[in-house]
């Protein structure tokens, strides 16, 4: 796998997501490939192209001055512009609203690694001309596609512990793996987070996230996290929420709509790629060596999931389900007005779906997914 260039399920919809007078907003964590999938979706583009970064003074301070007289003098005779780091820009939605407006013929892509600041930037301003994406580490979904089921399958216990950044996948050696790992842990993952909310307070958030790589497929307390880490419990809140708006983690709400027993109040945690969450508490282990692998395989299944719901766009509610007499379901997905309950299990078990659920919720869907049966849940 050694420098292969891994194709991207949005490569082959370039033509339908580069629009005239519309703006592309690729979403995604640091080191996935954004920068990389544009030029690849731009390389056959007729016409002439402007490609900026929100770090270039003088492109920040032309689109925040919202001088319609400048921005067209300087960006509008491109017929395609791309701006990579677009949270950099303070204002940059009104800038491109004015840009749009007076230059219909233009289409414009802009790349971010941090939701909560661009999103504020830009979602206002182009409501109706904006189509949004986002863009994670490398999915089983374009694997497959790319290599087959087979390769896929023999990659799967390298995916659960390594991750699947690029930059992975095209390195050989584990050494050089881990490495990469851990210099994303300590140079990129709260990059966004520390520069865009002054946050300086760095260690906490270290040992809250640790705090949760643990916890994958349990319910978390904030309380709990509050006095295990000794600060307020709406500062962990509000590090929560910085968490999942810059793609460390997502968080998955319990299901309920009958029962008083179901648990609703607390959430579970889990991180969009394996890899990070074992940089994170330092264990690069062998499957055959960790007492950890329901969790990683968990998560695993979860993150893959939600990518391949983001990719095919298949609008879903998901959740789990957890009654306090501990029956549960670790993910249900509510989508065309129905229930569909799955199970992980990293070896396949004959397991029945729990009683009070069936009777409950008549005509809900019910599947096991082990690792003899995964790759027809993510492909």
């Amino acid at each position: 796998m050694i420098n292969k260039w891994f194709k991207r399920f949005y490569e082959e919809l370039g033509d339908s997501l580069i629009k005239p007078g519309k703006v592309l907003v690729l979403y995604g964590p640091r080191r996935v490939g954004k920068t990389e999938l544009v030029r690849e979706m731009i390389s056959s583009f007729k016409g002439k192209i402007y490609s900026g970064t929100g770090d270039n003074q003088e492109l920040r301070s032309l689109l925040e001055s919202q001088e319609l007289s400048k921005i067209s003098g300087l960006l509008g005779s491109y017929d395609l512009i791309f701006i990579d780091e677009a949270q950099r820009i303070p204002q940059i939605g009104y800038g491109l609203k004015l840009l749009v407006d007076a230059h219909p013929g233009i289409s414009i892509i802009v790349t971010g690694s941090s939701s909560f600041d661009l999103s504020n930037k830009i979602g206002e301003p182009l409501t109706g001309r904006n189509k949004i994406r986002t863009l994670y580490p490398l999915s089983v979904l374009e694997l497959y596609s790319q290599f087959g089921g087979m390769e896929v399958t023999q990659w799967l216990e390298q995916l659960m512990i390594f991750g699947s950044y690029p930059e992975i996948l095209n390195s050989k050696l584990k050494a050089d793996k881990v490495e990469y790992l851990l210099s994303i842990r300590d140079s990129y993952l709260l990059k966004d987070i520390l520069e865009m909310e002054n946050i300086r307070n760095r260690s906490k958030l270290s040992d809250l996230l640790k705090l949760l790589a643990f916890q994958i497929g349990n319910e978390v307390s904030v309380n709990e996290l509050s006095n295990t880490l000794g600060i307020a419990k709406k500062s962990v809140e509000r590090y929560l929420d910085l968490f999942e708006k810059g793609f460390i983690i997502k968080k998955v709400f319990g299901f309920s709509r009958n029962l008083r027993s179901e648990i609703t109040k607390t959430a579970r945690y889990y991180f969009f790629d394996n890899g990070i969450r074992n940089a994170i508490i330092n264990n690069f282990n062998l499957l055959d060596q960790r007492d950890d692998i329901g969790m990683l395989w968990e998560n695993f299944l979860f993150i893959e999931r939600l990518k391949k719901q983001e990719y095919k766009r298949i609008y879903s509610n998901n959740y789990f389900w957890r009654t306090y007499n501990r029956q549960e379901i670790d993910l249900v997905e509510e989508r065309d007005g129905k229930l569909y309950g799955f199970e992980f299990k990293w070896k396949q078990r004959k397991i029945k779906a729990p009683k009070i659920w069936k009777e409950t919720y008549l005509n809900s869907g019910f599947e096991v997914i082990s690792k003899d049966n995964f790759l027809e849940f993510l492909i």
